[in-house]
Formats: structure tokens, sequence, C-alpha cells
């Protein structure tokens, strides 16, 4: 190989190298683009942003409060009408209910968990609460009569949508981190029998048993749920014109 190939060559990989740095650069935009950074910058936001809607949520119940109080001294209504309206409130989730109540508690494996005897080494979603698992207690509840049912420190309507990201929970615009707890108001016997036959709890109820997923059951004498106080965005389709 020629001393002018050799210099050809060397240039064309310093050039190379140039063009990379140049690239990583703009990648970048000044960042360490090997670190986390930006991940915990997304994490911040959303947790900013669920503040900031807790924050809204207080504002709202407060207006709502005021708008009601208006409505029922200028509505003019009869006490049959104002009666079917109570009613109304109370199967929309936005009246407190009161009664006897169970609690559920879900929450993730500990930490080092593993398996029981008998059972598989866990993989890393058999030791974390998932979307399912939350969407299974509050359908077995509804499904034994609840009257009403709060996931954390909300009430739940009609609209509520219990979704998962990763191992957090957002709810109505807010985010929470495991152990979850649902309460539900009804009658605690019918309560406690709808838990016990579900099929997806007692899919759980393995998880638990094998990996030590936390489940806790607690019965309350008296319990009182805040109305939903939120705002209610209802989305439907539209016919094509």
């Amino acid at each position: 190989m020629t001393g002018g190939t050799v210099r050809l060559l060397t240039a064309a990989v310093f050039a190379l190298a140039g063009l990379i740095f140049v690239t990583s650069f703009n990648t970048a935009k000044g960042t360490n683009i090997r670190t986390d950074a930006s991940m915990l910058k997304l994490s911040d936001l959303i947790q900013q942003r669920s503040t900031k809607n807790a924050d809204l949520d207080e504002s709202t119940a407060a207006v709502r409060d005021d708008v009601d109080a208006l409505a029922r001294r200028d509505d003019g209504s009869t006490k049959a009408e104002d009666a079917r309206l109570g009613a109304l409130e109370k199967a929309s989730g936005t009246s407190s209910v009161s009664g006897p109540a169970l609690s559920v508690t879900l929450n993730d494996a500990p930490p080092n968990a593993q398996a029981a005897p008998g059972y598989p080494e866990p993989q890393a979603n058999d030791l974390v609460i998932h979307q399912q698992d939350l969407q299974a207690v509050v359908n077995a509840l509804w499904q034994g009569g609840a009257r009403g049912i709060q996931v954390m420190d909300q009430r739940l309507i009609s609209t509520s949508a219990v979704r998962c990201v990763g191992n957090t929970l957002i709810l109505q615009g807010r985010v929470y981190s495991p152990p979850y707890k649902v309460t539900a108001v009804g009658d605690r016997g019918a309560l406690e029998k709808a838990l016990a036959e579900s099929p997806a709890i007692q899919n759980y109820q393995l998880y638990v048993k094998a990996y030590g997923l936390g489940w806790k059951v607690d019965e309350r004498k008296a319990v009182t749920l805040p109305g939903y106080s939120g705002t209610v965005d209802l989305h439907y389709a539209k016919p094509v014109q």
C-alpha cells in the first residue's frame, strides 16, 4: 500500500468520525443522549399536570356547588321533579353516597420477591399490578351491587376509564402509583361474594400465592364517598355527511 493510499484512507476515517460527531450533536441538541434525562423530564411533566388537574378539580367542584345552589333556588321545579333529579344524580355518581363499604387494596410484589415452592421463577410482569387487575376488582364490585365506587380519591362515573401506563394508574387526568385502593359502598356480603366468584380475581389470587402480590380486603361500617366533581365530556360518533 502506497503512502498516498494510506493518507487517503486516514483522511476518510477522520471525515467519517467528524460526520458521526456532527450527527450525534444535532440529535442530542446539546444534551447527553446516553442518559434517561428525557424520560425523567417526561415523568416530571406528567406529575406536574396531575397536580394541576387536581387543583382544577377542586376549583370545578366549588363552582359546581355554586351553580347547583343557584339552580335549586331559581328552577321553579316541583317536588316530584326534584326527586327524579336527585335519583339521576345518585345514578350518575355526582352526589355523595354513604353506607357500609368494602375496601380492596392491591399492591406490587415486594422487592426481590421469589416464587413460592412449586411455582416457576417470576417474570417482571408477574410482580406488578396491571390494568386488568384493577378493572377486575371494579367490575366485580359493580356486579355485587355497589351503589358507588371510589378508586384512590376519585369517584367513578359512567365515563371513567381505569387505565394503566407502565406501573402507574391514570384516572380522569391524574396519576397514581401503587398501592391502589378501591372502595365500594353497598351490601358487604354481596360485594365479597362477587369478588370471590370473579374468574379474573381468582386468577389474580394465584399470583398472590405464587409471588406475593398484595391483596387486602377490609370491611368498613360507615363510609361517605363524595360525588364526582370534575367535568363530564361525552364522546359520540357522528354520521358522515
